[in-house]
């Protein structure tokens, strides 16, 4: 490894734990729409058996929806562990290139060969961490897109629930109100991962 090469690495890794911070906030502020879209539905359960016969189609939808909120908040749990994972490793990215850049210092006012050989055992554990660093962040760019498809999927049933809400008779406008805000919360998620697939995180390996 060149002197130049891990003196570049030093402002993209700190960039990336920058980025990774960011990405973690969003994740938990989808975590916390999750939930609200899990009282929502059981709400929306309530006033469909409320409703009767007319709202039977309403009904069906508000449970997958709870169910999709449940399993929004398993794939956020998934996301978060794998950014945690990644702070880890950005972190001993850093931590290799203040640690390199020292050793390196040292061998160059010596003459010994032996630093020579310590330097390059240093430098291939670097590249196992960059390594390790890379494979982590490919699998958190998968599983975002597995939450976005997850996520597509709870926009259709937000929209068929609006289409359903018009068969509930006296109870249609309290149920086109709540699926109206069923399909705004799960398109603010949408967005909010949307987002996240554009993080600069993913665009600069």
């Amino acid at each position: 490894m060149t002197n130049a090469l891990t003196v570049a690495g030093k402002p993209q890794a700190g960039a990336d734990l920058l980025r990774i911070v960011r990405i973690n906030e969003e994740i938990k502020a989808v975590v916390g729409v999750a939930f609200k879209i899990n009282i929502m539905a059981l709400n929306a359960i309530f006033l469909a058996k409320r409703a009767g016969t007319t709202a039977l189609g309403f009904g069906v939808l508000s449970n997958e929806l709870r169910v999709f909120s449940q399993d929004l908040r398993t794939c956020m749990g998934s996301l978060t562990d794998l950014i945690h994972r990644c702070v880890n490793e950005v972190s001993l990215v850093l931590q290799d290139i203040r640690h390199t850049k020292l050793l390196r210092d040292a061998v160059d006012l010596s003459a010994n060969p032996a630093g020579q050989a310590i330097l390059q055992r240093r430098e291939a554990g670097n590249a196992e961490h960059r390594s390790r660093l890379g494979a982590l962040r490919r699998q958190l760019q998968r599983s975002l897109e597995d939450a976005f498809r997850l996520v597509e999927l709870g926009g259709v049933l937000a929209k068929s629930a609006k289409i359903e809400a018009a068969y509930g008779q006296a109870f249609a406008g309290p149920l086109a109100q709540v699926s109206g805000e069923f399909d705004g919360i799960v398109e603010e998620i949408r967005n909010s991962l949307q987002a996240l697939r554009r993080s600069a995180f993913f665009s600069d390996q």
